[in-house]
């Protein structure tokens, strides 16, 4: 498995929580750090931006959230200078048009997938991840 370390950032707690035990129980990955605050998460990628090592292979993120919601954290993610290539995939709850539209916008963003997350959801993942 490539798949190492995957953030989640999402401000609800219970959501966090229900992928973690989700993720661990699929094996998609080795390691889990959870943000319930997108900012938090952009300044450890810009502390270990020169140490690959430490940096997620994937990222799980959430748009609506407060003080930093998804897609101010994608327009500074895009600017950041990281040893690695980070998939990103957008879970919501967002069912809205444009919002998938934008998500398009940027090429980081691999998926756009609609909560709840399931193990088939996961699934899809992982072999996503997995062919880049």
């Amino acid at each position: 498995m490539k798949n190492k370390l995957t953030y989640i950032i999402d401000d609800d707690k219970l959501t966090v929580k229900l992928m973690t035990i989700l993720i661990s129980k699929n094996k998609f990955c080795e390691e889990i750090k959870s943000f319930y605050n997108a900012e938090n998460a952009l300044e450890l990628l810009k502390q270990n931006s020169n140490n690959e090592g430490l940096l997620p292979d994937a990222i799980l993120l959430d748009i609506n959230m407060p003080i930093m919601d998804g897609w101010q954290f994608l327009d500074e993610f895009i600017h950041l200078s990281l040893k690695k290539k980070i998939s990103v995939f957008i879970m919501t709850s967002s069912i809205d048009p444009a919002d998938i539209e934008k998500a398009k916008e940027y090429t980081v963003v691999k998926n756009y997938i609609e909560k709840p997350i399931t193990s088939l959801k996961l699934d899809s993942l992982c072999k996503l991840i997995e062919a880049l």
